[in-house]
């Protein structure tokens, strides 16, 4: 099967841009894929795009030009960007596409994600009662998750001002502000026992990645990107995940983040000693905690120690979310995976400036995580 490599990727900035529309700010980061890659827009054979908000976002191509292409619509929570990029790369791996685009767009408005309980099949009692809101959820998700295994409210405060200050050195992230530990530890608390500044917000952004076949990278850049694997999981009977309105009796049955990432290794022939720099989904700062552990990177609770050791930084032994991740980015659903990858090929690359880890990485990580129970994980490397 022939494998899939990425030649270019575009990121819009993450924020807020009143008058701007989503389709504008996804063309914008094509283009810049498009540059990045050495390519013109009708040389793409085909692509796959991801927006929430956006009922056609392959209209898109009024952007872009009308070339006819087969430009597929897709949809899966915040595991979107992970089905684009998987779907895009599948194109090439099965010899549909010698050359695709993967592109990611939204512009949410402010506040937590809402809508009727009804549309996943959930009855309307579960959102009367607040239950509907993921803000909810996590917290009672990390609240357990702490009292199980010895996690600790400065954690989870070091977890949001690393990834603060991390954003603070990206000038695509949103929120570039640093905060210490315990200005965020004085925030309001929201859901307990999360904070005001522990939380990501919906947001607005873009962002895209072309690949082509590996064999014939060497036509457009010296530092391909190798997708190693994608895999996608969904939620199995008796996990507790976002919408799910009871708790399971019995023992615990494993989140699709540990059946993707589990996947996702061994179609890669690799294993989580050999992850130099990851991107997992932190919503929350006790996502990011969880999802540690889930991908394989370390056992539940060894996180109190690891971050107290600053493993996670950029500088550490396993930086985590060097751009930011969701804290310091928000989440625009459909781009915020491609932003993910966006990060991992500058670090491959050696290209992040200040945010660049140590040494000469080689295999990068990216996860993702959402309603109503379904994760991605993609697995890249030089």
């Amino acid at each position: 099967m022939t494998e899939a490599v990425i030649i270019g990727v575009g990121l819009h900035p993450f924020g807020r841009f009143p008058g701007k529309p989503a389709l504008d700010m996804g063309a914008d980061a094509v283009r810049l894929a498009l540059a990045d890659a050495g390519v013109n827009w009708p040389q793409i054979q085909g692509g796959y795009i991801g927006s929430y908000e956006v009922a056609n976002p392959d209209a898109i191509v009024g952007r872009l030009g009308l070339t006819g292409i087969p430009l597929r619509g897709v949809f899966n929570g915040c595991a979107t960007a992970g089905t684009a990029i998987a779907s895009a790369a599948r194109a090439i791996e099965t010899g549909e596409h010698d050359l695709t685009i993967a592109i990611g767009l939204d512009k949410h408005p402010r506040g937590a994600f809402a809508a009727d309980p009804s549309v996943a099949g959930i009855p309307s009692w579960y959102g009367q009662t607040g239950l509907f809101l993921t803000t909810h959820f996590f917290g009672m998700k990390i609240n357990r998750y702490m009292h199980d295994h010895g996690i600790s409210h400065e954690t989870l405060a070091r977890v949001a001002a690393k990834n603060f200050r991390n954003a603070a050195g990206n000038d695509k992230a949103w929120r570039r502000t640093p905060l210490t530990p315990e200005e965020i530890l004085a925030s309001p608390v929201l859901n307990y026992p999360l904070r005001q500044y522990m939380y990501c917000g919906p947001d607005e952004g873009a962002a895209a990645i072309v690949l082509c076949r590996a064999d014939q990278a060497h036509k457009y850049t010296g530092k391909p990107v190798r997708v190693r694997s994608t895999a996608l999981r969904s939620r199995r009977l008796g996990a507790f995940e976002v919408q799910s309105p009871s708790f399971p009796a019995g023992e615990p049955v494993a989140s699709p983040t540990v059946d993707a990432s589990r996947a996702a290794y061994e179609l890669a022939g690799i294993g989580p000693e050999d992850v130099d720099v990851a991107q997992l989904q932190d919503t929350d700062a006790g996502s990011e905690i969880i999802h540690m552990a889930e991908n394989g990177l370390c056992k539940d609770g060894e996180q109190e120690r690891l971050i107290a050791e600053g493993a996670t930084e950029i500088n550490g032994r396993l930086p985590v979310n060097t751009d930011g991740g969701l804290l310091g980015n928000g989440e625009p659903i459909g781009a915020s995976g491609l932003r993910q990858i966006h990060e991992i090929v500058l670090q491959l690359r050696g290209t992040a400036g200040t945010r660049q880890i140590p040494g000469t990485p080689r295999v990068g990580y990216t996860h993702l995580y959402g309603a109503p129970g379904a994760s991605a994980v993609t697995i890249l490397s030089t």
